[in-house]
């Protein structure tokens, strides 16, 4: 069975998560929720050790689906699957579902048996169904030939953002996704100009 973590800045919000999912899909289902640091009273962040070790608790050859709430629980996910050995992160999914909604979905179909591929793309098309119950358009896209704006309000050349605290993304000028923590296709942190 496809393993399933989710990760949170918030151990309630995480394990709340967790708990909704199982819920839904019954308790057979394999799920780890890690959320906030790794201190006695848990406050708010992401552990990319604690990570690791939830990905460790549900890994099978069927492979696992990581959900992720904000930018640094994508980065403390990237680390901890790095830190792998090579064969287990072939079997890895980070998946940029809707944290609730895309949980529940993963675990559903986990609990069925269905493959990783399966599970993810389950998971990546959960926000639909509330869409169209609400008659909302399809997830947004940048418009065409955006680019992000400076502090200054002129275009950037280069991905930038306000403040890591209240932009977590921006798009490049060939609408590219980029967070303003790293470089596209890079490890390397940005400075982000405040």
């Amino acid at each position: 069975m496809v393993g399933l973590v989710i990760v949170s800045h918030s151990a309630k919000l995480a394990e709340g998560v967790a708990e909704l999912a199982r819920g839904m899909a019954g308790p057979d289902v394999r799920l780890a929720a890690t959320g906030g640091l790794d201190f006695p009273d848990r406050p708010l962040g992401t552990d990319a050790n604690l990570v690791q070790q939830a990905i460790e608790q549900v890994y099978s050859d069927e492979g696992v689906l990581v959900l992720m709430d904000l930018g640094s629980a994508v980065l403390s996910a990237e680390m901890a699957v790095d830190a792998l050995p090579p064969e287990q992160r072939k079997r890895i999914v980070l998946c940029e579902a809707p944290l609730v909604e895309g949980a529940i979905a993963a675990a559903a179909q986990a609990s069925i048996g269905n493959t990783l591929e399966q599970v993810a793309a389950e998971a990546r098309g959960a926000l639909a169904p509330k869409a169209e119950q609400l008659g909302a358009a399809p997830a947004m896209q940048p418009p065409p030939h955006s680019r992000p704006l400076s502090p200054s309000g002129r275009e950037a050349s280069r991905p930038s953002c306000v403040s890591p605290s209240k932009i977590d993304s921006v798009y490049t000028r060939d609408r590219l996704r980029a967070s303003c923590r790293r470089a596209p296709g890079s490890r390397r942190r940005l400075r982000c100009r405040t």
